[in-house]
């Protein structure tokens, strides 16, 4: 019995540290502490500007999702991942991947923050705008 609690703790263990993927091509944020609390996980190059429907989507993430996810979606520490990381790439979290979370929340999988919960009050075209917004800072950060 002490055999099966002790390689589950160990199963346990091993599978929490897969959840950790190195942060390629990111460099991580010095201790930074943003208006909203939390060290930022990532540093956030801008670009140099933003598309209209960005410029609007930006808005409504800082409204909606800065809480948690950080301003320029850097993520906070011990809240919410970045955004604005290899992760999230268009080939591997597609724009429906947003809505869907969103709308019908998500389990955690990638990372050790726990699961995310829906959002209220968010429209399929604000979340469109939101992830115009994230694509943007996501090419601005070579993430494509």
């Amino acid at each position: 019995m002490k055999f099966i609690i002790a390689a589950a703790v160990v199963i346990a263990v091993l599978g929490v540290g897969l959840t950790y993927l190195p942060l390629e091509g990111i460099k991580p944020a010095e201790s930074s502490v943003g208006p909203i609390g939390g060290a930022e996980i990532v540093s956030v190059t801008l670009p140099n500007a933003f598309t209209h429907n960005a410029q609007i989507g930006q808005q409504a993430y800082d409204t909606n999702c800065a809480a948690c996810h950080g301003i320029n979606a850097a993520g906070r520490e011990g809240i919410a991942p970045p955004l604005v990381h290899i992760i999230y790439e268009p080939s591997h979290h597609a724009d429906e991947s947003f809505q869907r979370a969103v709308s019908l929340c998500v389990r955690a999988h990638h990372w050790p923050f726990g699961d995310m919960p829906a959002v209220e009050g968010l429209t399929r075209g604000d979340v469109t705008l939101i992830t115009a917004y994230i694509r943007e800072l996501q090419r601005a950060n070579g993430i494509n």
